[in-house]
């Protein structure tokens, strides 16, 4: 508590603590100048007030123990190298006597030998907690600086007292061990200086600064002594003073830091780690040079070679960390197959040319995609078609230009910069290079062909970065593979300013809709041909985008693929359909049909899905029927019926999608386990006017009724179709001609009205003209 009773602060204790140091210096400096008269006085100055401060500064380093977790081993070193050393000089001065020229005794010295080592406790503590793990680097570093210091500590600093002039006397050994400390004491500061190299931390500079403040005093009073002129009290004192004073402003100071940063096998190379060694190397060179004109003691010489030694040591670590960051850096950058450019270093050359780039001298990026990649990997193995992607990069670089950067971005995609194109040569240059990669490559001794979409887009317009750069070449590559354009040009739409079924952004907005309910289903009604019954009705999804208004499975099920949301969209559409059902199913037993992915087909947990949603929503196996395309099922035909099966034995049923665009129709047709074909619009478009494909349909609803299916022909547009449809035999339409894909709450307004009208739009038509129930 204070003379207020608030009680003290961290903080302020930590000031009362230096500004207590602070004066107690100021006073035992005062005497320095004007000591009062008296034995007792001399007694109680030099025993006491000399000493006070340095209590007062171990007390603020103890605090800084208890504060600074990470440090405390440093502190309580300073600390105790404090006490100790207080114990010390109170016991020097009472075996010295009050005149201060009396010899000291062992005890007084040992006490304060022990106070000095005490004082590398600190130092070493204060490193630790700044340097986690050292490197070969930091060793040698730090050999360098201690070697360089104590070479010439020992020669200019000890040696005129081994060697003294002529007529002067030799100081024994014995009585080096004081200023022997103080130069190793010096040695260690500037090994820490080498290892952490030239920096502004705080609390080091002051530790270090008031360190050397009392390495000074303790070589200039030592050759007092030596010279018979030293008295306890004189002005050379002070420097222990400043040491004093700095060591408390280094603790209340001091505080927690973040834990340092391994920085690894990283490369200690810069003018701040080299400074510090450089300078003893140089002080090392100075001594051998020195040694040639003045007697200086022996090992003075051998701790300069050794300190040059250790520097050329660290020539060679530094040598082989260069090398190795060097090589380190180029893995970085490199694609490790085929040795081109990888992303990294693709996205770091375009960010220089995208700055660069004007409207008079525009660059472009190409961005290529192998088609049929992954069947010469399915067929041929992954190494074929690690082969196969070696040669594409000479292939390319054939037909490039020196500047022009390729880089393999991953996978079958690589990409070309161009510093300087503008639309119309990079259009040409990617031309030139599909017609490259179009001629056959030989792999494990085949000769293989393999397609090509190329994206192209420029800066600075329409991109004005480098990631709108890499995304209009991705949208425009993406373009040309689904347009089997083989390239196309990224032309940003007039209105919106982007392009035209923007793929990448509909993802991410596709990913949200999902959560938000913006996903909708129209339905299709499907029709009895033979009766005009409603029989079904097809859910069709819709996208009530917020700005793009109402989208259609066009606009989103390319982008849910390469999402792969196709499997999260179908379970939504499954729940919004049999929400949809749900509400008809009382009046009028008509089922729902959904269409499922290729993930959805081979994932085991559908049937229990499936049975589950139906529980939910209260209807019958009967009331849904599952869609799918035949090549749902070629990654996995044995799981793909499995499942269909299991689907099955629960009562839901199965229908053939699209059927007649499969290449192996006839095949599947005996091993699905299904309940109906869909016949494509291509085959259905043509049939009241093309006798050939009459034919086909009728052979088909032979075949079909043959194997105990049903027919169900989509995209009948007109009624001629649908008479003609139903005269061949089909069982089922679907189509413009019968009603359009129309919301939920329209599409219970149109099947109440259904009979009435049907009738008169298609059973009319259609029986006046000979079709009706049994004609096949």
């Amino acid at each position: 508590m204070d003379e207020d009773g608030r009680p003290v602060t961290p903080q302020r204790g930590r000031v009362v603590v230096l500004l207590l140091t602070i004066g107690l210096s100021l006073v035992f400096a005062t005497g320095v100048v004007a000591r009062p008269a008296g034995a007792s006085w001399d007694r109680t100055y030099d025993v006491v007030l000399f000493n006070l401060p340095y209590l007062a500064a171990a007390g603020g380093c103890f605090a800084a123990a208890v504060r600074v977790r990470r440090e405390r081993i440093a502190w309580v070193g300073l600390g105790a190298a404090l006490t100790v050393s207080a114990v010390g000089n109170a016991l020097r001065v009472l075996a010295a006597g009050l005149q201060g020229n009396g010899p000291s005794s062992p005890l007084a010295d040992a006490v304060s030998l022990a106070g000095y080592l005490l004082l590398y406790v600190h130092v070493v503590g204060l490193i630790r907690a700044r340097v986690p793990r050292f490197h070969p680097s930091m060793w040698l570093d730090g050999i360098v600086g201690a070697f360089g210091t104590l070479a010439a500590g020992v020669a200019f600093v000890l040696g005129p007292y081994l060697y003294p002039d002529p007529g002067q006397k030799a100081v024994a050994a014995i009585e080096l061990v004081g200023p022997t400390t103080s130069v190793m004491l010096l040695a260690v500061l500037v090994a820490v200086g080498s290892i952490l190299g030239v920096r502004l931390d705080r609390t080091l500079v002051t530790v270090t600064l008031g360190l050397c403040c009392m390495c000074a005093s303790d070589f200039a009073l030592f050759a007092l002594k030596v010279q018979h002129r030293y008295v306890d009290g004189g002005p050379l004192e002070l420097g222990w003073l400043a040491c004093i004073v700095l060591a408390a402003a280094a603790a209340t100071g001091a505080h927690d830091r973040p834990a340092p940063v391994d920085r690894g096998g990283g490369s200690r190379i810069g003018w701040r780690l080299l400074a510090v060694p450089l300078a003893c190397i140089v002080a090392s060179l100075f001594v051998l040079g020195s040694g040639w004109t003045h007697p200086m003691p022996p090992v003075s010489a051998w701790l300069a070679i050794a300190c040059v030694l250790a520097g050329i040591a660290r020539i060679a670590v530094t040598f082989h960390e260069v090398r190795g960051f060097n090589q380190v850096k180029q893995e970085a950058r490199t694609d490790e197959l085929t040795g081109l450019a990888n992303r990294r270093a693709l996205l770091e050359r375009a960010q220089r040319i995208v700055t660069s780039a004007t409207t008079g001298r525009p660059a472009a990026l190409l961005l290529l995609d192998l088609d049929g990649f992954k069947e010469v990997n399915d067929s041929l193995g992954h190494a074929a078609g690690d082969d196969l992607l070696r040669q594409v990069g000479p292939r390319l670089r054939e037909a490039l230009r020196a500047e022009d950067v390729l880089a393999r971005l991953g996978g079958d995609e690589f990409a070309v910069l161009l510093p300087a194109a503008d639309v119309a040569e990079a259009q040409v240059l990617a031309e030139r290079l599909r017609g490259q990669l179009l001629q056959p490559f030989t792999v494990a001794g085949v000769r293989l062909h393999v397609g090509v979409s190329v994206g192209v887009a420029t800066t600075p317009a329409p991109a004005g970065t480098v990631q709108e750069l890499l995304h209009c070449a991705d949208v425009a590559m993406y373009t040309a593979k689904s347009t089997r354009t083989g390239v196309h040009v990224y032309v940003p739409d007039p209105v919106t300013g982007t392009a035209g079924g923007d793929r990448l952004r509909t993802m991410e907005e596709l990913r949200t809709a999902l959560t938000d309910g913006e996903l909708v289903v129209f339905l299709q009604p499907q029709l009895d041909l033979r009766n005009g019954d409603v029989v079904g009705a097809e859910a069709l999804v819709r996208w009530n985008h917020p700005t793009r208004g109402l989208l259609s499975p066009a606009d989103l099920l390319p982008a849910a693929e390469q999402a792969g949301l196709l499997r999260p969209l179908t379970d939504t559409v499954l729940e919004l359909a049999l929400a949809a059902a749900g509400r008809w199913w009382t009046d009028h037993e008509v089922p729902v049909s959904v269409n499922l992915s290729a993930a959805n087909v081979t994932d085991l947990d559908l049937p229990d899905k499936v049975a589950s949603a139906l529980r939910r929503h209260g209807l019958p196996a009967r009331a849904l029927t599952l869609e799918l395309v035949e090549d749902t099922l070629m990654t996995d035909p044995e799981r793909g019926r499995a499942v269909l099966s299991d689907l099955r034995r629960l009562g839901v049923r199965t229908s053939i999608d699209d059927y007649g665009t499969g290449y192996s129709s006839l095949a599947y047709l005996r091993h699905l386990p299904a309940d109906e074909l869909k016949l494509d619009r291509s085959l259905t478009a043509d049939v009241d006017r093309d006798p050939r494909a009459a034919a086909i349909v009728q052979h088909t609803v032979a075949l079909a009724h043959h194997l105990g299916l049903s027919l169900v022909a989509e995209g009948v547009e007109t009624v001629a179709t649908s008479v003609t449809l139903a005269r061949l035999g089909c069982d089922v339409a679907q189509g413009y001609a019968i009603a359009r894909p129309m919301p939920v709450d329209d599409f219970l307004g149109w099947l109440v009205a259904s009979e009435s009208a049907l009738l008169d739009e298609v059973l009319v038509p259609l029986l006046s003209q000979g079709g009706g129930p049994g004609v096949r």
